[in-house]
């Protein structure tokens, strides 16, 4: 693992907010405070003019802005090519991972006036991401000139900090201490997590995890949005989710009164289109009758994960609530009647999950950097005695014929929460006499049907013996380490022709790519 010069952090790259935090010589979590003296930036883009952008601009200023020049929910286009996501800059198509970069590059712009040099950084992901995602979100850091040295699950970086608030993490465990069962629910502002981690103070496992990256906080903000627009457009006679610029400065103002909604029991919403006006008042029990769908996913996913953890609820320790959203007084409550315990209150929901990536940094970096870490020893041999498990969040496999009725069927090689790093072997039959290739298709998903799941690879093996007979053997052996890059490898059993792939995903970024946006980052001014 290489480490660039300065210093190693932690950052939580949100859809709604980001914050960047690192472990300061005394060995506290810190999340450092943007120029604006906040802790959290928000996820937000304001297209300025050519060759300048401003990040994290106060959301009602963004709000009165052109909605062609604001950028927002990035991060649930992440992984998406540019055929899917259509936003143009400066006359050229701008991708995902390029706006990521630029709000990582603020970040770090706004830490370094406070902390020096940031060269390497632990970027976090929820746990769903999927494959393709996760590739976007390292070439984002890439291009934003940071060197990643790891992607970390949310709830895992979540759980790094919970322990390290309860003074668990790397202290001396008795060897008859039992370890602890933690739930983490994570409800950002657009993507959700449920996770079951066990853990010592010095190694951390993750049983199960599930989750949704099109849930969050947003989707709450937009149940409130239309619910106004219906009542606007009964008295006024004008829908103003047809204007741009209307919907905008409504939107703001809905996710302003479900934000006042966690403290009160009702507000109002100012409407202004065409000269028109209108106030609407929205009670919390209107507010959670018009969601209640939403938080029933959340309660049902926390339901199935349990249940794939093999844990009961009267078995966890602890109960941990993060993301901004899940300070919602339904959550709170619906999760307290689910599991039979309050949660716990002792770590900042906004910023527990950028902490633990900055833990997680300070591990790798107290395993890797040797002398050349600024850690202090006695900190370095408190988190080099720290080991993690993780688990896959999507099952692996690859296209199989059914030979009974000649369809295709994904074949699951690596089902999802296997742990890793993991290698399967599996013996798969020609379809034909003759063949001379075997195309071999990686999927990822756990639909029977492959059209269901995401093809993330494929590859041939060609030029098998002539003459081979129907059903001559093929084995596959997929491969997934603990960073999660996979592997994949087929070798005809008979003549001993063999291929092998790096799993390089489809319609990611290549190295060329990544280069040219690093540049072109290079060159924007950014405040």
């Amino acid at each position: 693992m290489d480490f660039f010069e300065g210093r190693t952090v932690g950052i939580d790259l949100g859809t709604t907010f980001s914050t960047l935090a690192y472990v300061d010589e005394n060995g506290t979590p810190v999340a450092v405070a943007n120029e604006d003296g906040e802790e959290e930036t928000p996820s937000l883009i304001l297209l300025a003019e050519t060759g300048h952008v401003i990040v994290g601009p106060n959301r009602m200023r963004a709000a009165m802005e052109n909605p062609d020049h604001v950028v927002d929910r990035i991060k649930r286009h992440m992984g998406e090519v540019e055929q899917e996501y259509k936003t143009t800059f400066d006359g050229r198509a701008i991708t995902p991972e390029f706006l990521s970069a630029l709000i990582l590059k603020k970040l770090k712009q706004d830490a370094e006036a406070q902390i020096g040099e940031i060269g390497n950084a632990v970027i976090t992901v929820p746990y769903y991401f999927n494959d393709l995602r996760r590739k976007a979100t390292q070439d984002a850091g890439r291009i934003s000139g940071i060197n990643v040295i790891d992607i970390i699950n949310e709830p895992t970086a979540a759980t790094l900090t919970y322990a390290w608030e309860q003074g668990e993490l790397g202290a001396f465990a008795r060897s008859d201490e039992k370890p602890r069962q933690t739930l983490v629910y994570d409800l950002g502002g657009g993507t959700f997590d449920v996770t079951v981690v066990n853990y010592s103070p010095t190694h951390f496992r993750v049983l199960a995890t599930d989750g949704d990256v099109l849930l969050g906080g947003v989707d709450w903000t937009d149940r409130i949005l239309d619910y106004v627009a219906e009542q606007f457009t009964a008295s006024q006679g004008i829908d103003f989710r047809e204007s741009p610029e209307a919907l905008q400065m409504i939107r703001y103002e809905c996710d302003q009164a479900k934000v006042a909604l966690t403290d009160l029991e009702e507000t109002a919403i100012s409407c202004r289109h065409q000269g028109k006006a209108l106030s609407v008042p929205v009670s919390r029990n209107q507010f959670e009758e018009m969601t209640a769908d939403l938080a029933q996913r959340t309660i049902d996913t926390a339901e199935l994960v349990l249940e794939q953890a093999k844990v009961r609820p009267d078995e966890l320790d602890a109960v941990v609530m993060i993301g901004g959203s899940s300070l919602m007084p339904l959550m709170r409550n619906r999760l307290e009647a689910l599991i039979g315990m309050k949660p716990c209150r002792d770590i900042s929901p906004f910023t527990a999950v950028a902490q633990g990536a900055a833990i997680h940094a300070a591990i790798l970096e107290a395993k890797h950097r040797g002398t050349d870490s600024k850690l202090a020893e006695s900190l370095k041999k408190k988190l080099s005695a720290v080991e993690q498990e993780d688990v896959n969040s999507h099952g692996l496999g690859i296209v199989a014929r059914n030979p009974k009725n000649d369809k295709e069927r994904n074949f699951v090689m690596v089902p999802r929460n296997t742990k890793l790093p993991v290698e399967k072997r599996q013996t798969f039959l020609t379809n034909k006499d003759g063949q001379r290739r075997v195309h071999v298709k990686v999927l990822q998903g756990e639909a029977p049907d492959p059209s269901a799941c995401a093809q993330i690879g494929d590859f041939h093996i060609t030029d098998l013996p002539e003459g081979l007979p129907k059903g001559s053997p093929i084995e596959v052996v997929y491969s997934f380490d603990a960073s999660g890059r996979i592997s994949v490898q087929a070798q005809d059993q008979t003549g001993g022709r063999f291929a092998t792939k790096q799993i390089e995903r489809t319609g990611a970024l290549d190295e060329n790519k990544i280069d040219a946006l690093a540049r072109l980052a290079e060159d924007y001014r950014i405040e």
